[in-house]
């Protein structure tokens, strides 16, 4: 791609973070008892959704990609962050136990993926005997 341009190898990262936080959404009303509706699943995800577009944004900025799992680390800041004050913003609630259990969820899933990633983009090495 061209130069000030997103990556392409980027591109995933931005949709299955993305697909991360839709899921969240979407297991946590159903967990409450809530409507699975998407137009209801979307707006759960709304804060934590812009929140993610801006962590990649800022990602994009530096220019300079860092390793994955940091790059998770600071989506999953970002996201937790942001969602929660959007969250705020829109009149909903942020008690400590949804705190928690956010951060959790999302740490699971925006950094899971990218360490299951890692460790199947690594080539298997073999033992090898000294030689004498």
């Amino acid at each position: 791609m061209s130069e000030g341009g997103r990556r392409r190898e980027d591109l995933p990262a931005v949709g299955l973070d993305l697909a991360v936080v839709v899921a969240f959404a979407a297991i946590g009303r159903a967990t409450h008892g809530e409507g699975i509706v998407p137009t209801d699943v979307l707006r759960t995800a709304l804060p934590f959704g812009v929140a993610a577009l801006t962590a990649h944004l800022v990602l994009e900025w530096r220019r300079r990609s860092p390793r994955p799992i940091l790059a998770g680390l600071l989506v999953w800041a970002v996201t937790l962050l942001g969602g929660l004050v959007g969250r705020l913003l829109l009149g909903e609630t942020a008690e400590g136990a949804f705190v928690l259990v956010a951060g959790a969820v999302l740490a699971a899933g925006l950094l899971g993926w990218r360490l299951v990633n890692g460790l199947r983009g690594r080539p298997r090495t073999r033992s090898r005997r000294p030689t004498p």
